[in-house]
């Protein structure tokens, strides 16, 4: 059991702590201390739930459906593009963290945001559903189980870690240019990630 969740905790952790758009949206947010608990709370429980998904066998319908990926990769594709070209515009007009504070968007924006960044990208799917689903089909009864807690409690730790650590660094954000900076990575990961979404589709045409 207890190596089963270890698994889990650790194949969990390796996959979300890589850099992607979703992790970038909490970044920023927790430098402004703006929803932080929601966010991470919302990142984490849609985390578990794709991951329960995958555990309980949902997997291989989503391989299996080219069309579903397809779709989804088109429509994050967009939404990627578009929240890049809006992190372009910050960068033209970057603010110290008081003034960026006042353009905080509300709960709603934020979720419905965030909300994108996950439920858009393809590659959450084949992570948490089929990926982690997969690894746990080696354990049985109870060890499977175990296992999917432990993915869970990872993106649990990460999120939390990664909203509520950012404030950390929120001296360094009260310089503008840091501001400019983070803006320009943000918008550049949007970018690269939404080429990356479209171009197997585009490379097969």
């Amino acid at each position: 059991m207890i190596e089963a969740a270890l698994g889990g905790f650790f194949l969990g952790g390796g996959l979300i702590v890589a850099i992607g758009a979703q992790n970038a949206y909490v970044l920023r947010q927790g430098l402004l201390r703006n929803h932080v608990f929601w966010l991470c709370l919302f990142c984490a429980v849609s985390d578990a739930a794709l991951i329960a998904l995958g555990v309980g066998g949902f997997g291989a319908y989503v391989s299996s459906s080219p069309t579903l990926l397809k779709a989804v990769a088109i429509g994050g594709a967009v939404f990627l593009f578009l929240y890049g070209i809006a992190a372009f515009r910050r960068v033209l007009h970057p603010g110290a963290l008081v003034a960026a504070a006042a353009e905080l968007p509300s709960l709603k924006q934020a979720l419905l945001t965030v909300a994108g960044f996950t439920f858009l990208n393809p590659h959450v799917y084949l992570d948490t559903v089929v990926l982690v689903g997969g690894y746990s089909a080696q354990y049985a009864g109870d060890g499977r189980l175990a296992f999917g807690w432990g993915a869970a409690t990872a993106s649990f730790v990460w999120f939390f870690t990664l909203g509520y650590g950012a404030r950390l660094l929120e001296p360094l954000f009260r310089n503008p240019l840091a501001w400019r900076i983070l803006d320009t990575l943000i918008g550049l990961t949007m970018w690269l990630l939404a080429a990356r979404l479209i171009a197997p589709f585009v490379m097969s045409a």
